[in-house]
């Protein structure tokens, strides 16, 4: 029987044996999936014994994303793009290791609001931590040329600028207002929104009537950011169409099936979340 988890630290919060579970049980797949709770101090010696525990390879969660990528014997271009990985499988005895999130998040945009594309403007980034590399990192793939990051500490905005260079560029977080009126799609990378607990205040008054907000948050299913841009008559895509996307590639390298994401799926988790 295959075995894959998911491994953080702390990770009782992690809602994708939910996921998996589905998936495996959908597909008739005799497999298991579990989560591990990794200490940082340990997670050399848990990468190192992984295979002899049985497991074909995991997901990734904080604060190890960044520490994995380093570990990995092979990496793929999304996870060197961005410097991090969340996922990990075996090729051979070598470890690989790739980062799902920008699959995740333009999956879910597509999905969502399937015009997006061919609507002109720039593109807001509020926060500048690892999902907004991954964020940068889609959108530039894409297409889009004109990229604005907007974050509290300048300089982590500017390192990502220097990182992916021209069509992206770091700026202010308290002028991130005055920008709203040319974007076509904003995009919250930020925990602002967690639970309920505080928003970007982002002033959509001035929004073009076609934009489209996104919010990597799922926990509420509508944030603050996404109830007020709803309020204005803009389409919101939540977090949740993100977590369920970006557990796609990983669930086919380890146990063979591409799975489909559901509305069923999405109900499941949804479901679950608002038990919380």
């Amino acid at each position: 029987m295959k075995k894959a988890c998911v491994i953080g630290w702390p990770i009782a919060q992690s809602r994708s044996p939910l996921i998996h579970s589905y998936w495996l049980r959908k597909y008739g797949i005799e497999g298991f999936y579990t989560k591990e709770p990794v200490d940082p101090a340990d997670l050399v010696t848990f990468l190192a014994t992984m295979k002899d525990r049985g497991f074909v390879g995991c997901n990734v969660t904080v604060p190890h994303k960044e520490r994995v990528f380093g570990s990995a014997d092979i990496k793929d271009a999304s996870a060197v793009a961005i410097g991090a990985a969340n996922t990990l499988w075996f090729e051979g005895d070598a470890l690989a290791c790739a980062n799902t999130d920008t699959y995740g998040f333009m999956a879910n945009l597509d999905q969502s609001a399937p015009g997006w594309r061919d609507i002109p403007g720039s593109v807001l980034v509020l926060g500048a931590g690892g999902s907004a590399r991954a964020v940068v990192y889609g959108l530039l793939e894409s297409g889009r040329d004109d990229v604005r990051i907007f974050n509290r500490t300048a300089a982590r905005g500017e390192d990502i600028a220097r990182h992916f260079g021209a069509g992206v560029t770091a700026l202010p977080w308290d002028v991130r207002n005055d920008h709203v009126a040319q974007a076509s799609l904003i995009i919250n990378t930020t925990t602002l929104g967690m639970n309920g607990v505080g928003s970007p205040e982002i002033d959509f008054r001035l929004a073009k009537k076609d934009a489209v907000v996104a919010d990597l948050v799922y926990v509420p299913l509508e944030t603050p950011l996404l109830k007020s841009a709803r309020t204005h008559g803009l389409v919101g895509v939540d977090g949740l169409g993100m977590l369920l996307h970006q557990a796609v590639p990983g669930f086919q390298k380890w146990f063979g099936v591409r799975p489909e994401v559901s509305s069923e799926l999405y109900a499941l988790v949804a479901e679950n979340i608002r038990e919380a």
